[in-house]
C-alpha cells in the first residue's frame, strides 16, 4: 500500500474499526511491551486526526483493563484474571484498597464491599465491572487469613457496655464491647482489644479487651500505649528472661586460647551520658616502624561485643531477637533487643571487665590510610568508659575541635586564649586520659570524614532536640543533641569497619592464581546495608525550586557529581533563611536505607559496599554478619540466600516500625510540654505545608504543630504541591516552606498527639 492511500484508509477508519485493529496488535503481541509510535507505524497512522483517534482508542481501553500501561506511553495487554488474591487495606475514610500478590496498582474496595475484611487481611477479590469515568474497584468475596490485628485506645464504659475510642486510622467506626469481655478494664483506662466478630450489616465490629495498660495519661500508660500501636513489645517472656539467666559469663581456658589478646592495648569506650550498653569500643597503639623514620603508623582496633558467642542460632533468645530485630529507643526509655542480662551486663563492654569481641584491627598512617587489616575474634579489657561531652571537652580544650563545633547550641570549653574551668552543665571536667589517644583518632578521623565527602557522600547532619523529663516522665524543658567532633570520631571508624567487612565479602577476587580461596570464586551470601540514589524527579524539582532563592543544583554526571554538588548546596543555604526549608525539599529526595542480600552499594555514604557489623547488642542484622564472617573465615560454603533476605526484610521492616514508634513518642511528649502554654505566643518556620494546613516548628523547643486550613480565613487557599505552598484565590497571599511565623498554642490534644497552632503574624 503507498504512502498516499496509507492516509486516506487511516483517515476512513471510525473509532469502532480501529478499535478492532488495536485490539488485534495487542492480541498478536500479547506479552510485550508496545510503545506509541510502535503503534502508529504497526497500523500505519500518519495523519494527526488517525493518531489523536488512536490516543482515544487507547484511553477506552485502558478503562475498560484491556491494556495496562507499563510506562508513559508503553503498553502491554492486560492478562490479569477477574479474580485475584492479595491483601485488604483499610482506610479510616472509607476509600480501602486490595494489593495484588503480583504486586500490581492498588484497587479500589469501597466499605460497602469489604466483606468487614481488616487491614492486612489476606483476601481473594472480584473485579467489578468498570464504571466510565471511575476508577477499578473490586469487592471481597473471601477472606482467606486474619491478620494478626490489635487496638490501642481508651475505654468508655456504660452501664451494660463500652466502646473502644481509637485513633486507629484504619477504622472509621468505634469498637463495641460487651460488658463481660472488660477484662476489668474501667472508664478512661488505655486498653489493647482484639476484634472476635463484625456482624453483618453491623456499623461497629465487636471486641474484647487483651490487655489494660493502666489510667490514661500517666507516662507508663502511654509508653505502654505506644509500643502496643505498632505492635512492639514493652515486656520480655519470662522463658526468655530464664534462658538469659543460665548464660555461662564465663571467660574459659580455651577462650583465651582461640582468641587475640588485647588486654593490654590501650582500650576505651565513647557513648551517651545515659547509655547503658557498651556494644563497640577502640583501642589504639603506637607502631614502631623501622621501615621509615618519617611516617608513623598506628594500630586501631575496633572491638565489638561478641553477642554471637552467647546468642546461638535458633536458640529462644535468637528466635525473640529476630521479632524485635532492632532496639527500640523512646522518648524516656529503651526496649532493647536482647534481654538485659545480655545487653547491660554480660555483652556490655564495660570499664575493668574482659570481654569477649569480634574485632577489626587496622594498621592505619597518619594520612589515615589503611596499610594491612585483619578480622579476630579478640578478648579485651577497657580501661575507660567515656561519655561524647568529655571526650568532646578535651578536644575543645586542647584546640583539637573543628570550628564548626563552637557555633553549634550547647556549652562549649572556652576557645583558644580563654581559661576552662570545666562543663558546669553537665558536671564534667576535663580529663588528661589518654588525651594523646583521643587527638591522634580525631585527627585521623577527620581526614577519614574529608576523603568520604571528596567521594560524594551526602552530609546531612540536623540537630534533634530532646526532652529533660522528671522522675514521672514528665518534660520539663528540652536540649540539643548533635554531632560534634566527639561524636564523629567514633562513627568514622564504624563507618570504615563496617565498609571493610562488607569489600572483604562483597569483592569478588580476580586474581590468576587456581588456588585461590573460595571466596574467591564467587560471591557469597551476605548481609548489606544499602541505599538507592534519590528519586531523580524529586532532585529535578529541588534543582528548579532553589533557583528562585539564587542558588544551583548541578545535575547530570556521575553519582558521585550530584552528591558532590548536592552537599555545595546544602553548605551553601547554611544560616541562610531557606535553610530549613532546602534540607527538608532535598531530604525528602532521598530513599531510605534498608538491608538486602543484593548489593547495589549505598548513595549516601558512598560506598560501593557497605554492611552493619559494629551494633549486634542492638541490630539483628548486625549479628547476621557476624555469624556469616565466621562461618566464612571457617571455610563454610554460601549460607542461603533465601533465608537471609527474608530476614533483612523483616529486618528493614521492624527499623521502619521502631523509628515511627519512636516519632510518636516523641510527639506526644511535645504535645505533654506544651499543654501548660495554651495561649502563649512562639516564633517558628513552616516546616511542612499540605492541603489541610501549615506544620509550623518552634524555634526554640522544636515542637511541632498544625495551623488548620480552616483557620485561614482570609482567603480561599490552594495547595500548590509542587512549590511547597499555600496560595490565595483573592490576594495571592503565599505561606511557604520555611516562612517565618508567630504563633500561639490553640489546643493541645494528648490523645491525638495532636498540637494545634493560630497565626498571630507573619
Amino acid at each position: 500500500m503507498s504512502k498516499g492511500k496509507n492516509k486516506q484508509g487511516a483517515r476512513r477508519l471510525n473509532k469502532a474499526q480501529l478499535g478492532e485493529q488495536v485490539m488485534n496488535l495487542f492480541q498478536a503481541h500479547a506479552g510485550e511491551v508496545i510503545d506509541i509510535k510502535t503503534i502508529f507505524r504497526e497500523l500505519h497512522l500518519n495523519t494527526h486526526p488517525a493518531k489523536l483517534l488512536c490516543m482515544d482508542v487507547l484511553d477506552d481501553l485502558l478503562m475498560d483493563d484491556y491494556i495496562i500501561e507499563q510506562s508513559q506511553m508503553r503498553y502491554t495487554l492486560a492478562t490479569k484474571s477477574t479474580v485475584m488474591e492479595g491483601t485488604f487495606q483499610r482506610k479510616h475514610n472509607g476509600k480501602n484498597t486490595f494489593l495484588p500478590d503480583d504486586g500490581g496498582e492498588p484497587i479500589l474496595v469501597a466499605e460497602r464491599n469489604s466483606l468487614h475484611a481488616m487491614d492486612g487481611d489476606r483476601v481473594k477479590v472480584q473485579m467489578m465491572a468498570r464504571r466510565r469515568g471511575h476508577v477499578r474497584e473490586a469487592q471481597v468475596t473471601a477472606i482467606l487469613q486474619r491478620a494478626d490485628k490489635s487496638f490501642v485506645g481508651r475505654l468508655s464504659v456504660r452501664k451494660d457496655f463500652a466502646f473502644l475510642l481509637t485513633e486507629d486510622r484504619t477504622l472509621s467506626n468505634d469498637i463495641f464491647i460487651p460488658k463481660g469481655q472488660l477484662k476489668g478494664g474501667k472508664n478512661g483506662d488505655k486498653v489493647i482489644v482484639k476484634i472476635i466478630e463484625w456482624p453483618d450489616g453491623s456499623k461497629n465490629p465487636i471486641g474484647k479487651v487483651v490487655e489494660v495498660l493502666g489510667k490514661s495519661g500517666e507516662n507508663e500508660t502511654e509508653m505502654h500505649a505506644i509500643l502496643a500501636e505498632f505492635g512492639l513489645p514493652y515486656t520480655y517472656p519470662k522463658a526468655v528472661e530464664d534462658a538469659a539467666k543460665q548464660i555461662d559469663a564465663t571467660i574459659t581456658a580455651q577462650d583465651y586460647a582461640e582468641r587475640e589478646d588485647f588486654r593490654d592495648r590501650v582500650t576505651f569506650t565513647i557513648d551517651p551520658r545515659d547509655a547503658k550498653d557498651f556494644d563497640d569500643a577502640l583501642s589504639f597503639k603506637k607502631i614502631v616502624n623501622s621501615k621509615s623514620s618519617n611516617s608513623k603508623l598506628y594500630e586501631v582496633g575496633v572491638h565489638i561485643a561478641d553477642v554471637s558467642h552467647y546468642v546461638t542460632e535458633g536458640s529462644l533468645i535468637d528466635k525473640e531477637a529476630v521479632k524485635r530485630a532492632t532496639s527500640v529507643y523512646l522518648v524516656d526509655r529503651t526496649i532493647p533487643m536482647l534481654p538485659e542480662r545480655l545487653c547491660n551486663l554480660i555483652c556490655s563492654l564495660r570499664p575493668d571487665e574482659e570481654k569477649l569481641c569480634y574485632s577489626v584491627i587496622f594498621e592505619i598512617n597518619e594520612k589515615a590510610e589503611v596499610k594491612k587489616w585483619h578480622l579476630a575474634h579478640t578478648v579485651i579489657k577497657s580501661d575507660r568508659r567515656f561519655t561524647y561531652e568529655e571526650v568532646q571537652a578535651l578536644l575543645e580544650e586542647r584546640h583539637e575541635a573543628s570550628e564548626e563545633d563552637y557555633k553549634l547550641p550547647g556549652d562549649h570549653a572556652p576557645q583558644p586564649g580563654a581559661e576552662f574551668d570545666g562543663d558546669k552543665a553537665h558536671g564534667l571536667r576535663p580529663t588528661a586520659d589518654f588525651a594523646e589517644e583521643l587527638i591522634t583518632l580525631n585527627r585521623l578521623a577527620k581526614i577519614l570524614r574529608q576523603r568520604r565527602f571528596a567521594a560524594g557522600a551526602v552530609d546531612f547532619e540536623r540537630p534533634e532536640v530532646r526532652f529533660d523529663i522528671d522522675e514521672k516522665g514528665h518534660p520539663i524543658g528540652t536540649y540539643y543533641k548533635v554531632a560534634k567532633d566527639a561524636n564523629k570520631l567514633i562513627e568514622e571508624f564504624m563507618l570504615l569497619a563496617n565498609r571493610t567487612v562488607a569489600e572483604s565479602i562483597g569483592k569478588v577476587k580476580t586474581g590468576k592464581s587456581k588456588n585461590e580461596n573460595a571466596n574467591s570464586k564467587g560471591k557469597k551470601t551476605f548481609v548489606y546495608r544499602i541505599h538507592e540514589q534519590p528519586d531523580q524527579d524529586k532532585l529535578m524539582n529541588l534543582s528548579q525550586f532553589v533557583t528562585k532563592f539564587g542558588h544551583k543544583l548541578r545535575l547530570g554526571g556521575s553519582i558521585q557529581d550530584t552528591g558532590k554538588n548536592l552537599n555545595k548546596l546544602l553548605h551553601e543555604v547554611q544560616g541562610q533563611r531557606e535553610q530549613n526549608l532546602v534540607e527538608m525539599v532535598a531530604l525528602r529526595a532521598m530513599m531510605k536505607a534498608k538491608y538486602s542480600t543484593i548489593n547495589i552499594g549505598h548513595y549516601g555514604l558512598a560506598f560501593d559496599y557497605y554492611t552493619h557489623f559494629t551494633s549486634p547488642i542492638r541490630r539483628y542484622p548486625d549479628l547476621m554478619v557476624h555469624r556469616l564472617l565466621t562461618r566464612y573465615a571457617d571455610g563454610g560454603r554460601s549460607a542461603n540466600q533465601e533465608k537471609y533476605e527474608a530476614l533483612c526484610e523483616q529486618s528493614s521492616e521492624m527499623e521502619q516500625t521502631a523509628a515511627l514508634a519512636e516519632r510518636a513518642s516523641i510527639k506526644y511528649k511535645q504535645v505533654e510540654f506544651m499543654a501548660d502554654k495554651l495561649g502563649e505566643e512562639f516564633d517558628g518556620l513552616i516546616s511542612g505545608i499540605t492541603e489541610f494546613g501549615l506544620y509550623v516548628e518552634l524555634n526554640d523547643s522544636k515542637c511541632e504543630g498544625m495551623v488548620p486550613l480552616r483557620d485561614l480565613d482570609d482567603d480561599y487557599y490552594e495547595f500548590d504541591e509542587r512549590n511547597y505552598q499555600l496560595v490565595g484565590r483573592r490576594h495571592h497571599h503565599r505561606y511557604t516552606l520555611g516562612d517565618a511565623v508567630r504563633i500561639k498554642v490553640a489546643r493541645a490534644n494528648l490523645d491525638k498527639k495532636q498540637l494545634d497552632f493560630a497565626l498571630v503574624e507573619s
